[in-house]
């Protein structure tokens, strides 16, 4: 029984009509240096440059702009209801009119080659 199973020979079976040799697939990190010791690591490059990082900079600098406009401006009485303090100009056109002016020039600074 043993030797039933020593003797027989194990089939691969492929799906592909065509034979294509296959090549080794090869590391992508570097080999170990002259003194064996640590790995050789590729110097990566930033994905922008340092000017698209100062349009980013100043986008997120309205957008924190507008968001301060918009804050603030409690009612003075708890008792009374003023509609000129909620929605005024500063709030409901201005605020928002920085902050997607920032919102732009982000998306300017990521597609800026």
């Amino acid at each position: 029984m043993a030797d039933e199973k020593k003797s027989k020979k194990k089939v691969v079976v492929t799906t592909s009509k065509t034979k294509k040799k296959l090549k080794p697939t090869t590391s992508k990190v570097s080999k170990l240096s002259a003194k064996g010791s640590a790995l050789k690591v590729a110097k990566s490059e930033l994905i922008f440059k340092p000017y698209n990082y100062y349009i980013m900079l100043a986008g997120l600098g309205l957008v924190l702009l507008g968001l301060l406009l918009m804050s603030g401006g409690g009612m003075p009485d708890p008792n009374t209801w003023d509609d000129s303090i909620i929605y005024s100009f500063r709030r409901t056109f201005l605020a928002t009119t920085v902050i997607l002016a920032g919102l732009g020039l982000e998306i300017y600074a990521i597609f800026k080659k």
